[in-house]
Order: structure tokens, then C-alpha cells, then sequence
């Protein structure tokens, strides 16, 4: 049972965070009763603010508990969470830029509006923001499985512990709807920062105190086996494949796409983005707390008490708990919890703006701008509840085993926004088939490499070895997309001669 202390300095900080979130209602004032205002911030955020904001978007309780799960179960594998942050910053400083421009000339708010406007297809544009609905929809429950692993390791001892634990989430997840709802990005953005400001100081501080209180790295790395520290060659076709799918992914996400276009200017995006590797040099850091809690005693003790299933993702709050004093402990586990709170948000105010602008209007094309923020508003409060509740009535191992088909779906629409802002022969006949090409693959893939039961691996095995199946479905996917643009464009090409 954990000291009062760590609950105290929880519940205090938490109160800061909720008065943060009503406060954004007022701060830098704009009219939220526009889709751009609310969900936007009114397309104002300066250089500082986007990287806090899009840190805390793609930072997730979920990130800064996932990766140090992986390396504690599996190993050195996991570890290519590290390059492909850097990687994908890349990929954003070349095509996000593009995108924010086009957005601000033409008043797009999400992916599906831009592709609607370049291709001339309600379809696709429709089709779009089904995939990255559904794509978020895993994404939203896993920081609600990251925030559960910090309660869980709060109340455990307690009495009626789960009980606690569900009441908590539902207290939490209902002033997270009620501050979204009237404060929309602005009061989003402001919790980032308070979100980040607590995990940079939980990594600064972690990294020197878990060393220096076990002795060192080199004793951390003595205490586990060789995959902890290399990597087999039978798996390097994963790992490269990993790092790809997922660099290649992640600024697809409706969330992200949401925090790049609340920018002021391209410019101060383009600054904000290559600021924005920092955070993988924190999570470089919190991947080794999978190796380093091997060498906390404590720490371990705690672990054994919970089944092997579920050790991993109490790997970080654990060694938190058990190597640091009770009151930064509760600056950390609160870094940690808000953490999962402030993407929730984000991704459900982009999964609104999708359903709204590009499902909802698409058959109400009469609906009034007031109709719109209002409906907005409230399915964005929907979509936080429907992950809440998805996470109460499946088991947690399926609810994080489900976030493999999120990088795979939301992959696919990558012919569609990325090469669509550059390559101009590309035809929506030929995206169209190839969208559902990429995902009808990809899930059978997964299925198959499933036995058809649970899924528990995102790799399907190949003649080169495992492979990740979201770039082998969006292999598919290109395949087809360039081959039938190709085609299509020369067919027009002689009927026109």
C-alpha cells in the first residue's frame, strides 16, 4: 500500500490540471462556436505551443508505458520505437508543411477534406475518415490501459481496489468531456503543456536516480539475458520493417493531423517539427526502465504479485514507486495519467471533426455552422465514452492487442494524403480499390498470422522473415494505386489522340 503523500500530490496536481483545462475556454478568446476555433484553437499556435501540443499527441500515457512493457517482455526488439520517432519527423517536415498550407488557403480542417478537394471524390473522402475513425477508436482506449496501469499500482492494498479504479477513470474521463467540450484545443493545448512539463522532469529525473541508486548501467544490463541487449538477426526484417510502417504512419492519425493544423504559419510548424526529436530522446531514456527495473528488488516483488500477462505495462510506475521519495512519485504517476487524458482528447475532437465534416454533412450538405459545432462537440464526448467503455468490458490484453490493426488501417490512407499532396497522376478509381486492397489484406494477414484466434503479433512471416504487416498491405496498396493511375492516365491519353 502506497504512503498518503504520493495520493495527496496527485490529487493536488490533478486539480491544477482540471482548472488549466476550463481555463482555456478564455485563454487567447475566439468564438468556439466555429469548427476552426474549437478544434483548431483558431489556427494560432506558435512555435513552443504546436511542439508542446503535438508532443503531447503522439506522447502518450500509452507510449511512455508501452515501450518499456515491450523491452521488459520481449527485449531489444521493442527498441525501434527509438529510430522510428526520428525517422517520422522527416516524413513531417516534408509533407506536413504542404498539407497546413493548402489547409489555410482553403479552409481544410481534416485529411478527408483535402482529399475530397484534390480528387473530386465523396467516396474516398468518406472511406478516409471511416479508416481513421475506426483507426482511433484502439488508440483512444489505450491511454485509458496507460492510465489504468498508474491507478493499479496506486491502489494496490486497498480494499475494493477495481472498484476504485473504474471510478476513478469515470470521474476523470467526465471532467475530460466537460472541459473539451467548452474550452475545445485551446484548453487541450494548455494541459499539454502541463502534461509535458511533468514527464520531462519525470525522465530527467528517473534516468539519474534509477542508475545511481542500483549502480550504474553496466549492473542494470549484468542482471538480463542477451536479447535484452542485442538483437537476433532472425528478426532484424521486423525490426526495419517496424521502424518503416510505423514512421510512415504516424502522421496519418487524425490527432496529429489535427495538432499540425492548429499552427500559425508553416514556418513555425517547420520549427516546432524538428524540435519535436527531443522526445525520442525521452523515450530512449524510459525504454530502459524495461531493462533497469531488473535491478530494483522492490520493484520486481511488486511485479510478481500481478499476473506475467500484465507485468509489463506496470514496469515504469513500479520503478517509479520504488526508487523515488512519495511526493515526486506523485509528480511522475500524474505525468503519466494526464498523459493519456490529453491525447484522449485530441483524438476525439479529430474523430468528430472526421464524422461531421465528411460523414455527417456529406448527407446534410444543408446543415447549419452552428448545427455543426454542436454535433461536433457531442460525438466528441461520444467517442471518449465509447473507448472508456470498451476498455470496462474487454480484457485489457485484447484492447491493446487490437491497437496492431490501428497502424495497419490507418497506413493505408497514406496513397491518398502524402503522395496526393505531391504526385499529380494519381486517380481515385485506382486509390479507391487500392485503400481496400491495403485493408482487406492487412487484416487477413493479421488474422492469419493470428491462427485466427487473439492477436498477439503484428509480423507475418515472409521468405525474408517476419515482416510487419502494414507495410507489406500498403505494398499491396501502392501497387495498385500507381498501376491503375498509370494505366487510367494512359487510356485517356490514346482516346484523347
Amino acid at each position: 500500500m502506497i504512503s498518503s503523500d504520493v495520493i495527496t500530490v496527485f490529487v493536488s496536481l490533478f486539480i491544477g490540471f482540471i482548472a488549466l483545462g476550463f481555463y482555456g475556454k478564455y485563454w487567447r478568446k475566439g468564438d468556439l462556436n466555429h469548427v476552426h476555433e474549437w478544434a483548431l484553437a483558431g489556427r494560432k499556435l506558435g512555435t513552443t505551443l504546436v511542439f508542446f501540443l503535438i508532443g503531447a499527441d503522439l506522447y502518450t500515457a500509452y507510449s511512455f508505458v508501452a515501450i518499456p512493457s515491450g523491452m521488459f517482455a520481449k527485449g531489444s526488439l521493442y527498441f525501434f520505437a527509438i529510430p522510428y520517432v526520428m525517422m517520422t519527423f522527416g516524413v513531417a517536415l516534408v509533407t506536413m508543411p504542404r498539407l497546413w498550407t493548402l489547409a489555410r488557403e482553403k479552409g481544410y480542417v481534416t485529411a478527408s477534406d483535402f482529399v475530397k478537394d484534390r480528387f473530386g471524390s465523396t467516396t474516398l473522402a468518406v472511406m478516409i475518415a471511416i479508416t481513421g475513425i475506426v483507426a482511433e477508436l484502439p488508440y483512444i482506449a489505450l491511454q485509458i490501459v496507460g492510465m489504468q496501469a498508474v491507478l493499479t499500482v496506486m491502489l494496490a492494498g486497498y480494499a475494493n481496489a477495481q472498484v476504485a479504479e473504474e471510478i476513478s477513470l469515470l470521474i476523470a474521463f467526465i471532467v475530460l468531456a466537460a472541459f473539451t467540450y467548452t474550452s475545445g484545443l485551446r484548453g487541450a493545448t494548455l494541459t499539454a503543456i502541463f502534461k509535458d512539463i511533468l514527464i520531462w522532469v519525470t525522465v530527467l529525473v528517473v534516468i539519474i536516480a534509477v542508475p545511481l541508486s542500483i549502480g550504474g548501467f553496466h549492473q542494470a544490463f549484468s542482471h538480463v539475458k542477451a536479447n535484452y541487449v542485442t538483437l537476433s538477426s532472425s528478426l532484424a526484417p521486423a525490426y526495419m520493417t517496424l521502424i518503416l510502417g510505423s514512421a510512415l504512419a504516424l502522421y496519418l492519425y487524425p490527432h496529429a493531423i489535427n495538432g499540425v493544423l492548429s499552427s500559425e504559419s508553416a514556418q513555425k510548424l517547420r520549427k516546432s517539427t524538428a524540435l519535436l526529436p527531443l522526445y525520442g530522446v525521452g523515450l530512449a531514456i524510459l525504454a530502459l526502465m524495461g531493462v533497469l527495473v531488473f535491478s530494483v528488488p522492490g520493484a520486481m516483488n511488486f511485479l510478481s504479485e500481478f499476473p506475467e500477462s500484465s507485468r509489463g505495462i506496470l514496469v515504469v510506475p513500479s520503478l517509479i514507486l520504488y526508487t523515488l521519495p512519495g511526493w515526486f512519485s506523485g509528480i511522475a504517476l500524474l505525468g503519466i495519467f494526464v498523459g493519456g487524458l490529453v491525447p484522449a482528447a485530441i483524438m476525439a475532437m479529430a474523430q468528430a471533426n472526421l464524422l461531421t465534416r465528411n460523414i455527417i454533412k456529406e448527407f446534410k450538405p444543408n446543415i447549419t455552422g452552428r448545427s455543426e459545432i454542436r454535433i461536433t462537440k457531442i460525438s466528441s464526448t461520444v467517442f471518449k465514452f465509447i473507448a472508456l467503455g470498451f476498455v470496462f468490458l474487454v480484457p485489457a490484453t485484447y484492447a491493446i492487442s487490437l491497437q496492431l490493426l490501428g497502424g495497419i488501417l490507418i497506413a493505408q490512407i497514406l496513397p491518398s494524403v502524402l503522395f496526393g499532396l505531391y504526385v499529380k497522376s494519381l486517380k481515385k478509381t485506382p486509390l479507391i480499390i487500392g485503400l481496400l486492397a491495403g485493408i482487406g489484406s492487412g487484416i487477413y494477414m493479421v488474422e492469419s498470422a493470428n491462427n485466427f484466434g487473439a492477436l498477439t503479433t503484428s509480423l507475418f512471416g515472409t521468405i525474408f522473415g517476419p515482416v510487419y504487416i502494414a507495410v507489406i498491405s500498403l505494398a499491396i496498396n501502392l501497387a495498385i494505386t500507381f498501376a491503375g493511375s498509370f494505366a487510367t492516365n494512359r487510356s485517356h491519353a490514346t482516346r484523347t489522340n
